[in-house]
């Protein structure tokens, strides 16, 4: 029984939980996804500080200082960055300071170096005097102490990995990212490379899987190919699930002779969950799960259907093991007439674009589940529930972007 694209989306959500979290230097946090807040350990900045090199004085000391009648001071010590000073400046007097540096007990501005007669006097002449209170880093008025600066579910880049370092946290909690293993089946194929005889073909799939998920930051545990023989095919899927979180196979789960995946799943231990979609193409799409909670994905051999099925069901399992929210499905015009079908939902590759500041959308010429080269030159998979007449020029529609595409 056939069951739509939305129920099969609700049963893979119902399985699928977020992994476990673990604790991982700077250095191995980019891309991961932060398992809790991270609050600020102290104010930032610490102390209040100078944002630039010149003198920290009393404002009322240079407050009608100009170039005709500059305000002289006489220049009592130097405070580099990283120095702490124990002498207050006081009326008449002054501080050369570095960017950085703590601002000394009884000054409230900080004069840029530019507006002065320069370093290494000892007295300064000051020719402008900027605003109460300029170029100075108060102390917290960034970031309170205990404010949270990082929320859990943060995806972490080179910007909040840097907030972390600022604050001098070695590591953060993140979630596991998933193991995913990935299995072809076929008698039928062959690796590239190797020499082709009779009605063999070259195994695609493998390497589309293999390179999907890289494209989505997962570097696979396993990457095999199995016979269609039921002994060999079962001991490679044993070993591929005592390995993985999410195995992803193809080929092999169809109704034909050979196609034993499915029986070999269940006797090893995976529950089916459905097995068949209203949709086109990707319709014998196979999903299970253990009583281990690990999660199956059989896609099937068409190396486009097994695209459609990887993108739409495949990426947000995985987004949700990693703690990470599904990719987002956004609206397009179409640039020409999708052709829909009348009782299934229908998935096509194609390309979205800018216009005018609109986004429209059309298909690859090549809508067949075999033609693998209609992903040339496509950025995104185009949707449409099914429907009696073909869809016109103008009709909004449903668009993913291809996880290795950009607009």
């Amino acid at each position: 029984m056939m069951i739509t694209v939305q129920e099969a989306h609700s049963l893979i959500s119902q399985s699928v939980t977020v992994s476990g979290t673990e604790q991982l230097p700077l250095g191995q946090l980019q891309g991961m996804v932060l398992a809790q807040e991270v609050r600020a350990p102290f104010a930032l900045p610490q102390f209040t500080n100078a944002a630039m090199d010149g003198f920290a004085l009393t404002w009322s000391d240079i407050s009608t200082a100009s170039k005709e009648s500059p305000a002289r001071l006489k220049v009592t010590q130097k405070i580099p960055a990283g120095t702490l000073s124990t002498l207050p400046v006081v009326s008449g007097e002054c501080a050369e300071i570095m960017t950085g540096a703590p601002v000394p007990e009884g000054a409230d501005t900080v004069v840029a170096f530019e507006e002065s007669s320069g370093f290494g006097r000892e007295f300064v002449e000051i020719f402008k005097a900027p605003k109460k209170g300029a170029n100075v880093r108060y102390s917290g008025e960034e970031v309170a102490l205990g404010e949270i600066v990082l929320h859990k579910g943060a995806i972490l880049s080179p910007s909040e990995i840097a907030v972390l370092a600022s604050f001098g946290l070695a590591s953060a909690a993140v979630h596991k990212k998933p193991k995913v293993a990935i299995v072809t089946v076929g008698d039928e194929v062959r690796n590239p490379g190797e020499e082709l005889s009779g009605a063999e073909i070259y195994n695609c799939n493998r390497s589309l899987l293999e390179s999907a998920c890289r494209s989505i930051g997962i570097e696979p545990v396993m990457v095999c190919h199995a016979p269609d023989k039921k002994e060999l095919l079962r001991e490679v899927l044993a070993l591929a699930l005592g390995a993985c979180d999410l195995l992803i196979t193809a080929g092999g789960i169809s109704s034909g002779e050979y196609d034993f995946v499915q029986e070999e799943l269940s006797v090893l231990g995976v529950t089916k969950k459905f097995w068949k979609i209203a949709q086109k193409p990707g319709k014998p799409l196979y999903f299970g799960s253990s009583a281990e909670g690990k999660v199956v994905f059989s896609l099937p051999g068409n190396p486009v259907s097994a695209l459609v099925c990887f993108v739409e069901y495949c990426v947000p399992a995985l987004s949700a093991l990693a703690g990470k929210p599904a990719p987002v499905k956004f609206c397009a015009a179409l640039a020409e007439p999708f052709p829909s079908d009348k009782k299934r939902h229908r998935f096509l590759l194609g390309r979205v674009w800018s216009e005018e500041g609109a986004l429209w959308c059309k298909t690859s010429p090549k809508v067949e589940s075999h033609m693998i080269t209609a992903v040339v030159g496509s950025n995104c998979l185009i949707e449409a529930e099914p429907s009696e007449e073909a869809l016109l020029k103008g009709s909004r529609v449903l668009c993913t972007m291809l996880p290795w595409s950009s607009r």
